[in-house]
């Protein structure tokens, strides 16, 4: 299963995902709670503090986090696909 998630409203989240195609669920998180959670809020004096940070999660069968995968690197958006394909491809 693949959720996507941002601190968007669910009417944003909802244009977003009709205009790109979107087939997956995005969860929306406009009071950074679960952003908090997931330590993607950037501090408040960051210059785009309204952004979160960019991970990726796998979370494990048992509700666990099996592993975090950091988008706010020099990666490609399909580099990064690469790259959580083959860990979840190695771990079947």
């Amino acid at each position: 299963m693949v959720v996507g998630a941002s601190f968007d409203t669910v009417e944003e989240q909802k244009a977003f995902a009709d205009e790109q195609g979107f087939t997956y669920s995005l969860l929306s998180d406009p009071d950074r709670v679960m952003g908090a959670a997931y330590e993607a809020v950037r501090p408040a004096d960051d210059p785009i503090a309204a952004f979160p940070f960019r991970y990726s999660y796998l979370i494990a069968p048992d509700g666990t986090i099996a592993a975090t995968y950091d988008l706010n690197s020099s990666q490609t958006l399909d580099e990064h696909a690469d790259e959580v394909l083959a860990d979840i491809l190695s771990r079947s």
